[in-house]
């Protein structure tokens, strides 16, 4: 298995926000923003390995702008890294206005997804 810069693994899901996804504020919840991240790193890291994953740690999540009930939010999500049983993902979240099509970054972190057994073991990413 190998991965270029010519040849990124990538993911993307769009998806809209609607009130039960929000906070009193009226704006995307936190942990929903991170659970569609982990949703979008962790089917990338499984396209990277074609093994079953789980997540072991999220290194850091920047929260920029807010995304609003009724905008667009796209789920972006790339692997940075492959290691020995794990697989960096990078993943962004975007909002968008969905009328005028503007567009802005809301949201980035990285998650760490390891590889694991039927058994819930690691094992490596490359066999």
């Amino acid at each position: 298995m190998s991965e270029t810069a010519h040849d990124p693994i990538v993911e993307r899901r769009t998806e809209i926000v609607f009130p039960q996804d929000a906070n009193a504020y009226g704006t995307l919840f936190g942990g929903k923003a991170l659970s569609m991240m982990d949703v979008v790193g962790g089917i990338v890291a499984m396209r990277a390995c074609r093994k079953p994953v789980v997540t072991v740690s999220i290194d850091r999540i920047d929260f920029r702008e807010p995304i609003r009930v009724g905008e667009f939010v796209e789920t972006v999500a790339t692997v940075a890294r492959i290691g020995r049983t794990s697989i960096t993902v990078e993943v962004e979240l975007w909002a968008e206005n969905p009328l005028s099509g503007e567009r802005r970054l809301s949201t980035v972190g990285k998650f760490i997804f390891v590889a694991v057994t039927p058994e819930g073991k690691p094992t490596p990413v490359k066999d």
